[in-house]
């Protein structure tokens, strides 16, 4: 079985719904990984702002790690397979400058993923920024065939039920640890 590690260095690609006055040196998307804390995105103004990630080969994410600026922190966040389309499961941060864990539910940690969406429909800020200073996913990397069909069987059967992937079935089973 694969080592559980960051999962940052296996990032092909990834996209930002806005960065703040279009000014990418000062805010744009490549401070999300740069592991500087003195670097940021920042999103422009407007609700529903959004992060997209690509990885080089499969994953399982089990854990996200995500610090904001406080007063800048995402709401009403949900985490999406962009592969499959569907709700993995609610993120909830809270309003403050700590880096926070979000723990993905057991079923989910099993799933194999490419692409995944970070969707914040709303920010704790009144013109809807967001800040986020540090992002990091921990998890699995599935690199071989064997690795990938052994996934794909260990994966329980889901009844989507019309809830995309069955992640509002499970609610807000997402853990926060501070």
């Amino acid at each position: 079985m694969a080592a559980v590690q960051s999962l940052n260095k296996q990032i092909s690609n990834y996209k930002v719904s806005s960065v703040l006055n279009r000014d990418t040196p000062s805010y744009g998307k490549q401070h999300l990984f740069d592991g500087n804390i003195e670097t940021c995105w920042n999103s422009e103004q407007g609700e529903s702002q959004h992060i997209l990630v690509e990885f080089a080969a499969p994953v399982r994410i089990h854990v996200i790690r995500i610090q904001f600026q406080g007063g800048f922190a995402g709401r009403e966040t949900q985490l999406f397979d962009s592969t499959r389309n569907a709700k993995i499961c609610p993120l909830h941060p809270e309003d403050n400058n700590k880096l926070q864990t979000f723990v993905l539910p057991d079923t989910e940690q099993l799933v194999t993923r490419k692409r995944i969406k970070i969707h914040f429909a709303s920010s704790s800020d009144f013109y809807g920024r967001i800040i986020i200073y540090a992002l990091d996913f921990v998890g699995q990397v599935i690199e071989s065939d064997a690795e990938l069909e052994a996934a794909a069987s260990a994966m329980p059967a889901i009844d989507a039920g019309g809830y995309g992937g069955g992640a509002e079935m499970l609610g807000s089973d997402s853990i926060v640890i501070m």
